[in-house]
Order: C-alpha cells, then sequence, then structure tokens
C-alpha cells in the first residue's frame, strides 16, 4: 500500500476498510487476513490510476504481478460498480458494504471538538447522515444497498464499521491526539 499510495488520508481509508473487512471475516467466520487484505488494497491504485476508467481495472495486474490471490483481486475489482465485475462472494458484498461509510464515520469524528472516533456514536453518525450537504461525496444509497446486500441491518452495519474503526483509532489519527 504504502508504495503506491503516499496521501495520508486515503492510506487512513484503506486501513479503516482493512479493520471493517477483518472484523465481518470473524463475525462469518471466514479468512480474516484474506478480507483484510482486500479491504487494505482495494484503493491502492488510486493515486496511479485516478479515474473511473481505470481504478482498479489497470490495478488488477499489478496485485496479480505481485502474487495477490485471484479471490482477493476479483473481490477489488467488484467493489466499484463502473467495473462490471459482479459481487457474489460475502467477501465481495462486504467490501461494498464497508467502503463508502468509513468516510462518513471519519467525516462525523472529524466535526466532533475531540476529533475522536471515541466519541463517535451510531446516533451521532445518523443525525450527520440525515444532512446531505454533511460529507456530500459520501455515496449514501451506496451504504444502505452494501448493508442491504450482505444482509446487515444498516444501523447495525454503521455501528459494526464505527466500532471496527474505533478498534485502530490511533493509526487512523482518530485518537484525539492528533
Amino acid at each position: 500500500m504504502q508504495e503506491h499510495v503516499k496521501n495520508q488520508g486515503l492510506q487512513r481509508h484503506m486501513l479503516a476498510v482493512e479493520a471493517a473487512m477483518q472484523d465481518y471475516a470473524v463475525r462469518f467466520g471466514e479468512d480474516p487476513h484474506g478480507w483484510g487484505l482486500a479491504g487494505l488494497l482495494h484503493d491502492f491504485d488510486w493515486e496511479i490510476h485516478p479515474t473511473l476508467e481505470h481504478h482498479p481495472l489497470k490495478g488488477a495486474p499489478i496485485l496479480r504481478q505481485r502474487g495477490v490471490p485471484e479471490e482477493i483481486v476479483e473481490c477489488i475489482l467488484s467493489h466499484a460498480d463502473h467495473t462490471g465485475f459482479p459481487r457474489e462472494s460475502r467477501m465481495q458484498l462486504a467490501l461494498y458494504a464497508c467502503d463508502e461509510i468509513t468516510g462518513l464515520i471519519t467525516a462525523t469524528a472529524l466535526v466532533r471538538p475531540s476529533r475522536s472516533i471515541l466519541d463517535v456514536t451510531v446516533s451521532s453518525v445518523r443525525k450527520k447522515w440525515k444532512d446531505g450537504r454533511f460529507a456530500a461525496n459520501v455515496k449514501r444509497d451506496d451504504i444502505v444497498q452494501g448493508a442491504n446486500a450482505l444482509e446487515v441491518e444498516l444501523w447495525e452495519h454503521v455501528g459494526n464499521v464505527l466500532s471496527s474503526m474505533q478498534r485502530i483509532a490511533p493509526e487512523l489519527g482518530l485518537d484525539g491526539n492528533g
């Protein structure tokens, strides 16, 4: 990740998705390492291929050259609607479900006086959700569709991802100490 991603915000997003994917893997009795790797690498090529036309399609060959298992490459390819790759496995559904929500949770933490995710609750995310101008670039419809596809109630899903992100608050720079 660090070889191709220099932007700290993007790195932190990828770490947040990794944590959520690991926790969902445990919840579903799957491999947290593989699921976490999909979360960690899902946007690794955004800085070198920063258009929907190329991301993550042109990143996939790089992952394959590095020996990333095909299951993870296909998961990464399926996380974006524009690629046309179907989301069929539970891991693919989870990556789609976890991607957008991390942005809304991060934005919610950053407007708190403490700037700490440890002070964020599901209800505080829910309040920010209602304001379409807040974190306007976060695709709320994708979050709803992702939770539905994963068969997890929306606000339970928000709580799950929030808990995952709180677990790694220092790595995300959201522990109120930075």
